[in-house]
């Protein structure tokens, strides 16, 4: 197993940026590296960061302002290589199929949830992994 994992997280508010770190802790679950973040509150720094290479999962909030987190899991999708798996934060459950159409991996409602949001975290860091060994 990796020794880190990175995670984008993307959202202009950094309350809810706070509230991932901290939903995450070091890690969502023992069977999955610790984590590493690089937060983004614009969509340029996400492309930019994603043009840079080393992102294993993107968080993205579907809230965010100008750019939400489900236009940019759709730009992302169609822009970038091999796109890093995506957990999109969305407004409200009935939003759901929203994120699929934006063709997010995952996603979980706001507030942040802990255990649901760090069990969803590890449920795509799992996949990412599975797929490179």
């Amino acid at each position: 197993m990796q020794a880190t994992a990175t995670v984008l997280v993307y959202s202009d508010d950094a309350n809810t940026r706070e509230q991932v770190r901290l939903a995450t802790g070091r890690r969502p679950a023992p069977d999955v590296p610790v984590v590493e973040f690089v937060e983004c509150a614009t969509p340029a720094a996400v492309l930019a960061e994603l043009d840079r290479g080393g992102i294993d999962v993107c968080v993205l909030d579907g809230e965010a302002v100008p750019m939400g987190g489900m236009g940019m899991c759709r730009q992302i999708k169609d822009e970038v290589f091999n796109c890093p798996p995506v957990l999109l934060l969305i407004g409200r459950p009935q939003d759901a199929w929203l994120a699929t159409w934006s063709r997010a991996e995952s996603a979980v409602t706001l507030p942040v949830e802990p255990v649901e949001f760090a069990s969803a975290l590890a449920s795509l860091l799992r996949q990412k992994y599975l797929q490179s060994a």
